[in-house]
């Protein structure tokens, strides 16, 4: 424990977010950063408890005391030896993800929880700034050579435990530069894809093998793969959008979220897009359908573009500001949750349903919703019932759906493979992440379903011991 009062005589202290009337004109990352010392004095909170309910809600396992203790004894390269010890990419992590260690921290009981998610981006890039972050390549190779189709957040943390296990890893990735959902799903205003390269270009040092534009079961065949490579890990993610079966819906102007954000990041990174592709929210009014993570990155980016309006609605009820009796800590708190995008300009809406999409000459104009309630049945399961009588309209010249993702996408490599599915449509794994075809492995959210960028890199951690065992 870096100091055994700290968490009494100092308080949380977030970095904030840049001015607003500066960050909606520009992609550049939102979130500042406090200095050294307040840093340090944030790390001082720590409390080092006999159970580190941080450690046990943190899906990679991040031993969270030990490297807070480091940070506040200026023991940069320890800090940073012990968070890499169990993420691959700290550095990304610190900025995306939701911090569930923050929501079980002791603190948080009394709503001060260390600022751990802030330490451990500061603490990377103090690393970087040191020096400290090096390639470090396997000194034996064992021959052995294995093919991760998709470069997301699962993928390459896969890809670096089984090459610093010695074993030859090649990267399979579709798009046209490695990344996954960290490359285009997220926009530059949360993680700035400068970040990614950083850490590709020490995977490239230690030898990881990356092949972008290439489909797997079209660029190279799933026979040859197989044939090639002494194991296969799938990590493509769940791709299958969830759609909205509604009158309109063929409407110009209604697109899946991750058309629109993709598309975005291709053009932030300076990419062309033909002015026919071109989805942009300048001047309209822009409906987002679905009230998650991504719909607030898509109120973000609309705001960028200029959008003369925002709405998200949301078909669940709005959420408490506060844990309820049935929600206690240190679990996930089912709370209200403002992101950064939401403070910049955005009407939020809950408990609505879209009953139709209205178009004039082929275009989207508008939406009309309906209230609905929320009530368990006899069996306590919760059905949806419109409310008579509350239809409204919204107007949308953009519709962004929103509302997550069902399954991976079957057609094409998984369809090919003949690997079998679990009832909700992945990939059917056992507990060592082997799928039901010899050497064919499955990580992240192509077979637990979409989820956070921590329990990918989770998941491509266990699929890399379960592999690396198989091999050996």
């Amino acid at each position: 424990m870096g100091d055994p009062r700290g968490f009494i005589k100092v308080q949380r202290k977030e970095s904030g977010y840049r001015a607003l009337n500066e960050r909606i004109y520009d992609y550049g990352e939102v979130e500042q950063t406090l200095n050294e010392e307040d840093r340090r004095e944030q790390a001082s909170r720590c409390m080092d408890c006999g159970v580190p309910f941080c450690h046990w809600g943190c899906p990679v396992g991040s031993k969270i005391p030990e490297w807070q203790d480091a940070i506040y004894n200026r023991n940069y390269a320890e800090a940073y030896e012990i968070l890499n010890s169990t993420n691959s990419f700290p550095e990304m992590t610190g900025r995306v993800c939701p911090a569930p260690c923050e929501k079980s921290c002791v603190l948080a009981i009394h709503n001060e929880a260390v600022t751990i998610r802030e330490n451990e981006a500061s603490t990377v890039e103090k690393a970087f700034e040191l020096g400290l972050v090096t390639a470090n390549p396997p000194t034996v190779r064992t021959g052995k050579k294995v093919a991760v189709v998709g470069s997301g957040p699962a993928g390459l943390s896969a890809a670096d435990r089984l090459n610093k296990a010695g074993h030859e890893v090649t990267v399979f990735e579709k798009s046209d530069a490695i990344g996954g959902l960290l490359r285009y799903g997220i926009p530059d205003f949360k993680l700035n894809k400068g970040i990614i390269d950083r850490r590709l270009g020490i995977f490239l040092e230690e030898g990881i093998i990356f092949k972008p534009s290439t489909t797997v079961g079209k660029d190279i065949s799933e026979k040859d793969l197989l044939a090639n490579y002494d194991a296969v890990l799938l990590a493509m993610g769940a791709e299958q959008p969830r759609d909205l079966a509604t009158e309109g819906r063929e409407l110009k102007g209604v697109h899946f979220a991750m058309e629109f954000l993709t598309q975005q990041n291709r053009v932030v990174s300076g990419k062309k897009v033909a002015a026919k592709d071109r989805i942009s929210a300048e001047g309209k009014h822009v409906l987002v359908i679905g009230g998650g993570d991504t719909g607030s990155d898509c109120v973000g980016t609309s705001i960028r573009q200029k959008a003369a309006s925002v709405t998200q609605i949301e078909i669940m009820p709005k959420p408490a500001e506060t844990r309820s009796e049935d929600n206690p800590w240190p679990y996930w708190p089912t709370t209200l949750r403002t992101s950064s995008s939401h403070m910049e300009g955005c009407e939020r809406r809950w408990a609505l349903s879209t009953k139709r999409l209205i178009g004039e000459n082929g275009q989207v104009k508008e939406a009309e919703v309906i209230e609905v309630t929320w009530d368990k049945d006899k069996n306590g399961r919760w059905l949806m019932n419109e409310v008579p009588g509350t239809e409204k309209i919204i107007k949308a010249e953009l519709v962004l759906l929103s509302m997550g993702f069902t399954q991976p996408v079957h057609q094409g490599l998984l369809e090919n493979l003949g690997v079998e599915y679990d009832a909700r449509g992945n990939v059917k794994v056992g507990k060592n992440k082997q799928s039901s075809i010899d050497k064919v492995f499955a990580a992240g959210d192509v077979e637990r379903g979409a989820s956070l960028v921590v329990h990918a890199i989770q998941c491509g951690k266990d699929a890399a011991a379960a592999i690396d065992e198989y091999l050996s």
